[in-house]
């Protein structure tokens, strides 16, 4: 009988037991329990609506965003067949705000996908190896980490230039330490549980533990922490819009009409808040949803 084996028949029946994946159950009572919460229902119905309205915004509104009409400047919403009016250049208020959901969108969850995929692989390898390997990559994410969030994307941002790919590459650079640091939390605390002492025992070398046994308990945290930034992502990114260092005109980006209707905010007031609206609303619902999901996956709960 092998070292291995006989290591593993002297631990006790439950350490023996080697922690599986979530199975089918799990993720049935995870959407029973979202199908009883209320909240989450009606911002994932506002989410979808704002999603598939950006989506299929071409057979929505026919108007071209970015036609232009200075004999229709900032006309107030229902008049001349304008259900939200115009902006400053007599471009369809409707329109641009569907056609900026895409940008708005994509710039609330690239970022946070990018950074959960780079962020969660550094925490999970920090927090399994430990000792040099723990410091050697928490030390440079501690760099990062120790800057506020919007100052620091506002400075990359202003190093690397106005445009949605810098503004991509800004934000996420923002979320990998916040990822990064959580991954490593929970990984540190799984590593010493009994089950990945089994499998040790049973010879499986590191990298096999962590695929098989160390995401299945990891993923879960590290995607409900990363739901909550998406929210902090879309308004991020709309204040780079806003002070220019995002996307550029005439690109149709909630955070740049922002910008270009601020001097009309006494002339039509309806209009200038139009943008400002869909942020608030976008953001509350995945913030409220996250919330959601956090409690749906508390195993306590």
């Amino acid at each position: 009988m092998s070292t291995s084996t006989t290591g593993l028949a002297a631990l006790p029946p439950a350490v023996r037991k080697v922690a599986r994946p979530p199975g089918r159950s799990f993720w049935m009572r995870l959407g029973r329990h979202l199908l009883r919460d209320r909240v989450a229902i009606v911002c994932l119905v506002i989410l979808l609506a704002i999603a598939l309205s950006a989506i299929f915004a071409p057979w929505l509104v026919p108007a071209d965003p970015y036609k232009t009409s200075m004999l229709r400047r900032l006309l107030p919403p229902g008049e001349r067949g304008y259900l939200l009016g115009t902006d400053e250049l007599g471009r369809d208020m409707l329109t641009r705000l569907l056609y900026g959901g895409r940008v708005s969108l994509s710039m609330g969850l690239a970022p946070v996908v990018l950074a959960t995929l780079i962020g969660g692989a550094l925490g999970i390898i920090a927090g399994y190896f430990g000792r040099q390997v723990n410091m050697l990559i928490m030390r440079v994410i501690d760099v990062f980490y120790a800057f506020p969030s919007v100052l620091l994307a506002v400075a990359m941002a202003g190093v690397l230039g106005a445009g949605i790919m810098n503004s991509l590459i800004s934000l996420t650079l923002v979320f990998i330490p916040p990822i990064a640091r959580v991954a490593e939390s929970v990984t540190t605390q799984v590593r010493n549980q009994d089950f990945v002492e089994a499998a040790r025992a049973t010879g499986a070398g590191s990298w096999r533990i962590i695929v098989e046994h160390m995401l299945a308990n990891v993923t879960g945290p590290i995607l409900t922490y990363a739901s909550s930034l998406v929210s902090v992502s879309i308004i991020i990114a709309s204040g780079l819009s806003f002070l220019g260092l995002g996307a550029r005109p005439p690109i149709a980006d909630w955070g740049l009409m922002l910008n270009t209707l601020r001097q009309a905010v006494y002339v039509a007031p309806l209009n200038a808040v139009l943008p400002g609206v869909m942020i608030f609303l976008t953001s509350v619902s995945f913030n409220l949803l996250s919330d959601s999901l956090r409690t749906a996956m508390d195993v306590r709960a």
